[in-house]
């Protein structure tokens, strides 16, 4: 790892969508709600190479999870920034689990739900 007087060197990465941001995968026809950001990959070895190699993203941009919809099925998904353009614009995402995390859509994106503790 880098070092900085001593210390380890911390890479900042900025994610392009957040919490409750509507998005849609550039290639597959799916969109869904963003409820959870890793900076950079961490899921499993094997789904990393379960994924063509020439549609095999890099590991160092963020990374996704999803609550996810096609025509036919909801699903929870993981993907990279890279296959990820913005969708606010086509309205509410209808996956049954939104609203055990998010309150209300408006303004083009999902409200998240506070918790009592």
């Amino acid at each position: 790892k880098k070092q900085w007087n001593g210390l380890p060197v911390v890479k900042i990465v900025e994610a392009k969508f957040g919490i409750g941001a509507v998005v849609r995968h550039k290639m597959f026809d799916f969109r869904g709600v963003v409820f959870d950001v890793d900076p950079e990959f961490a899921n499993t070895e094997d789904w990393y190479l379960a994924i063509p190699e020439d549609r095999r993203p890099r590991r160092d941009q963020p990374f996704y999870h999803l609550f996810a919809e096609n025509p036919e099925t909801y699903y929870v998904a993981y993907v990279s920034e890279q296959n990820l353009v913005n969708d606010s614009d086509n309205g509410p995402v209808n996956h049954p689990s939104i609203s055990e995390q998010f309150t209300e859509f408006d303004d083009g994106r999902y409200i998240v739900r506070h918790h009592e503790a």
